[in-house]
């Protein structure tokens, strides 16, 4: 029974890269076209493989609601939380994971550091969008006239000296962040808080979610916070994997 649901799985990536007749569909799982025609029913029944009129079987609709409703349902915050937590358990600072909401960047889950200083944000709450570290992952990800129109539409207010400064310099900030798949906000906002973030992706590679790791300069300095980037980035991939339900990495999506 294994070697059946093996098989009759083998099917659904070989169709995935296109429509097979019988005899590839056989040649490929290395069984008799009989063994084939049978496991390509059963699979054609449930609405998972269409037999087209050239005889030639195709990925079934039913497949694709499927899917669809598999990603509907997902809870990137759910998925997310106990990796937030063991994350925060480890090394002690404020943990945040954020999403990209209608022009907005909002914190969809929080777990506070253990230190007596604490960081003024809440879940819900819209961060500081040209600045903070987690947005700059979300909106680097946004295609490039998008990306372009929001930045030339957003306000830039100096927090600080290091805030940037007009729409020039952060489209050049986010294709660094692009290219390098982090970001930081070192006092951008707030001179005495510094942040690093990595990038959550969905099974096709795009970012749905950005995590972050804060801590003010009285605890820990930047050049100090910059070393958990790699944890950071492990962690941000662990929860990628788990959401995208993939054991592998998962590469970029290049935005057209």
């Amino acid at each position: 029974m294994s070697q059946t649901v093996d098989r009759a799985l083998s099917i659904l990536p070989l169709l995935a890269q296109g429509p097979a007749d019988l005899g590839q569909v056989a040649e490929r799982l290395g069984v008799h076209k009989s063994t084939a025609l049978r496991l390509l029913r059963t699979l054609h029944e449930h609405g998972l493989v269409y037999r087209q009129q050239d005889q030639r079987y195709r990925l079934g609709a039913r497949l694709f609601a499927l899917a669809q409703e598999a990603v509907e349902n997902l809870d990137v915050r759910e998925i997310a939380h106990p990796h937030l937590v063991a994350l925060n358990e480890q090394i002690g600072h404020t943990v945040h994971l954020a999403v990209y909401e209608e022009s907005e960047v909002l914190y969809i889950d929080k777990v506070e550091s253990r230190y007596p200083v604490r960081m003024y944000s809440r879940i819900g709450k819209p961060v500081a969008i040209t600045v903070a570290a987690v947005a700059k992952l979300l909106l680097a990800d946004l295609p490039e006239p998008e990306r372009r129109a929001l930045a030339e539409k957003l306000d830039y207010p100096m927090y600080t000296s290091r805030s940037i400064p007009d729409s020039a310099a952060f489209l050049k900030e986010l294709a660094g962040v692009r290219d390098q798949g982090w970001a930081t906000d070192l006092g951008g906002h707030e001179e005495s808080i510094n942040c690093i973030a990595a990038a959550v992706r969905g099974a096709d590679g795009r970012v749905v979610a950005a995590m972050s790791v804060s801590a003010p300069n009285v605890v820990v300095t930047a050049e100090e916070l910059l070393t958990l980037l790699p944890l950071v980035r492990r962690t941000a991939d662990a929860i990628s994997r788990e959401y995208s339900g993939s054991n592998g990495n998962l590469p970029a999506k290049e935005a057209p």
